[in-house]
């Protein structure tokens, strides 16, 4: 009885190893696959190029902003300058105006 129980005793260790085996590679697998849907669903690499994609294309749009801006100060500090020519140029239109009248009376 001895020996009989024994053999009796491994081979159902031996199916329990088995079964648990059976059950760790199971469990793998949906593991396995859960993680690749996680990763499908998340299209973090998508997100992630995104992003950067769009930061460069913000870093130019900054640039090209900061140019415009100076380019308009510029302008602004042009018409500033010909703005206070035409002041002084009809200042002196009214001193001529002045003078051409008093050379007439």
């Amino acid at each position: 009885m001895t020996s009989a129980s024994s053999t009796s005793a491994r081979s159902l260790f031996a199916d329990s190893k088995m079964r648990l085996a059976e059950r760790v590679q199971v469990n793998v697998n949906y593991v396995a696959s859960l993680v690749r849907q996680i990763v499908r669903g998340s299209k973090s690499n998508e997100i992630l190029m995104h992003s950067a994609r769009n930061f460069a294309l913000q870093e130019h749009t900054i640039e090209n902003t900061e140019a415009n801006l100076k380019k308009l100060q510029t302008l602004c500090n042009n018409l500033g300058q010909q703005q206070d020519h035409l002041i002084r140029t009809c200042q002196q239109i009214e001193e001529v105006k002045e003078q051409v009248q008093a050379m007439q009376r």
